[in-house]
């Protein structure tokens, strides 16, 4: 069942929202070609309890880690390992925050070092993708609107979109109704209201859209062994357009945040 949310609620989702961004942000500081994927896992985990909040992921189904931490042909559900990153790593890292009860959710992609032309190009398509949709998402229309409106521009851009995994409703739970898929379906879908609270999630591909699934049935890898790109926010249904719960730039680290950033040992 869709739930329409309380401006209260949307007040907490924004704080949770806050805390996830900070959380990114912290993230950024430290990501460099060296560093283990267990160890951004370690340190977000940390940071995300030194502000009173915790990490929904873990324990979820039996997901063991704070983060999905998914490298190159990973496509999403990446398990934290000693896996090194190296020089042209394309990482992408999907987090839920719960903070006083509630949740917010979001998924960004670092690159690390510096990348080929092909897979910065992969990144800024995601990420265009995941606006477009996001501005597509006003009350009255319906869930395919947001995937009419992400499908055609990435083909355009000779990518592919993945059709395994979708977005979703988020509120009590981190996985509510509508299934937000991210191409065009047969069905509209749901009617968007004001005050759903919706997260679109495009995940991109270099090449075939096809998924291969590893025997623990999380990590999901491309067929092709291409590159995979994924973005996401968490956002309000609003009259007047979305409002994004989850954006980095409407937050900054604070200095106690950047002390305790210094003071952390890997």
């Amino acid at each position: 069942m869709i739930s329409i949310k309380t401006e209260e609620q949307i007040r907490g989702m924004k704080e949770a929202g806050v805390i996830l961004s900070k959380t990114h942000l912290a993230i950024r500081e430290i990501l460099r070609p060296g560093l283990t994927t267990g160890q951004v896992d370690a340190f977000a985990e940390a940071f995300m309890l030194y502000k009173g909040a915790t990490p929904e992921q873990k324990g979820y189904e039996g997901f063991p880690f704070a983060l999905c931490t998914s490298v190159n042909d990973e496509i999403c559900h990446g398990f934290p390992s000693d896996r090194v990153l190296q020089e042209g790593d394309i990482l992408s890292i999907d987090n839920v925050v719960r903070y006083k009860g509630y949740l917010a959710d979001s998924c960004w992609s670092y690159g690390i070092g510096t990348l080929s032309p092909e897979d910065q190009r992969l990144m800024e398509v995601t990420e265009e993708a995941l606006y477009r949709g996001i501005a597509a998402a006003m009350p009255g229309r319906h869930v395919v609107d947001i995937g009419r409106a992400i499908q055609p521009f990435v083909e355009e851009n000779g990518f592919s979109v993945v059709r395994h995994f979708v977005g979703h409703g988020i509120g009590d739970e981190m996985h509510e109704d509508p299934q937000v898929a991210h191409f065009v379906t047969r069905s509209r879908g749901a009617r968007l209201r004001e005050n759903m609270v919706i997260t679109v999630e495009p995940m991109i591909n270099a090449g075939a859209y096809g998924v291969r699934i590893e025997e623990n049935g999380w990590v999901a890898h491309t067929v092709d062994g291409r590159k995979s790109c994924q973005f996401e926010h968490t956002f309000v249904v609003r009259e007047k357009g979305p409002e994004i719960l989850t954006l980095q730039s409407d937050t900054a680290l604070d200095d106690a945040e950047r002390a305790w950033i210094s003071a952390y040992r890997f």
